[in-house]
């Protein structure tokens, strides 16, 4: 709000009872943002060095004053789920383009395929070399069955708002690129001379990872998530055709990413933050270049 618009009312007759949150309007609240003096919610309300503020007055901030974070470092958005929900419609879109549109180019050219020098033709795909790196990245996002896009997406729709309000935008879209990097190499540096998978689930996986990281770092329960764990890895180690090397690479490389992300120490966040998902880059680096030394030309 700017300083010389009109501030709304919140005057209530006592019969009317507390007035609601202006972004949760459902929700009694008997708390004001001390800036624009808009009714605020417990979910709303951002700690103010004097009461609470609502998201858009910490948004447009004051002029010298300090940026109000998340708990882990990141930029304090109002909206803490935008990055799940893009990522969720990016997959979406590339799953209709694979499956209905660009069928089955897409497919061929964007999956996580690799064969070796020992295989006739190749080495080909991953294997051959860094023109066809591209696929480590693009088959974390591509789908050909509708239940596999659907599983995958209802996951990350689960898990990625807590996840992303907790770390921020950046750190979150961090977490998931690198979950998805680490099921990729992974994957090629244990079967690489042949090998042909698509999806998101080492993203996904990576995701189940830094959950129980938050619930370890906020002292949360964490039966419900250690067991949608299990589950997926008795599914993912008993069904025939599922790529478990992709599963664990993520589940691996997210948790221990979102180790470093969580337990940084206040005084030197960014930098060990920084370290974190650069030495989780540097291990993908390492996995994918040993795999082409062992499959490639």
């Amino acid at each position: 709000m700017l300083p010389d618009e009109p501030r709304p009312s919140v005057d209530r007759s006592p019969e009317a009872g507390p007035p609601d949150c202006y972004r949760h309007p459902q929700t009694p609240t008997g708390v004001s943002c001390t800036r624009c003096e808009r009714p605020i919610c417990p979910q709303c309300m951002v700690t103010a060095s004097v009461g609470f503020q609502c998201p858009e007055c910490v948004g447009n901030g004051h002029t010298g004053s300090r940026q109000a974070t998340t708990r882990f470092g990141g930029a304090l958005a109002a909206d803490g789920g935008l990055v799940t929900r893009v990522l969720i419609g990016l997959n979406i879109v590339v799953w209709v383009l694979a499956a209905f549109v660009l069928t089955p180019r897409l497919g061929q050219t964007w999956s996580l395929f690799s064969a070796g020098r020992d295989i006739l033709g190749g080495p080909a795909g991953i294997a051959d070399g860094p023109d066809q790196w591209y696929r480590l990245l693009t088959a974390t996002f591509l789908h050909l069955e509708w239940w596999h896009v659907g599983m995958n997406m209802l996951v990350l729709y689960w898990l990625g708002p807590s996840l992303e309000e907790a770390l921020g935008r950046l750190r979150f879209l961090a977490l998931y690129l690198v979950s998805g990097l680490g099921g990729s190499t992974f994957a090629f540096l244990v079967a690489g001379g042949w090998m042909n998978s698509v999806g998101a689930s080492g993203a996904v996986f990576g995701l189940i990872g830094a959950t129980i990281v938050l619930q370890l770092r906020n002292r949360g329960p964490l039966g419900p998530a250690m067991a949608f764990l299990v589950f997926n890895l008795v599914v993912t180690f008993s069904r025939p055709g599922v790529d478990w090397r992709a599963h664990v690479g993520g589940l691996l490389l997210g948790s221990l990413t979102a180790v470093g992300l969580m337990y940084a120490p206040r005084e030197r966040r960014g930098l060990v933050q920084g370290l974190t998902v650069a030495g989780a880059v540097a291990v993908e680096a390492g996995m994918l270049l040993a795999g082409t030394a062992l499959y490639g030309a």
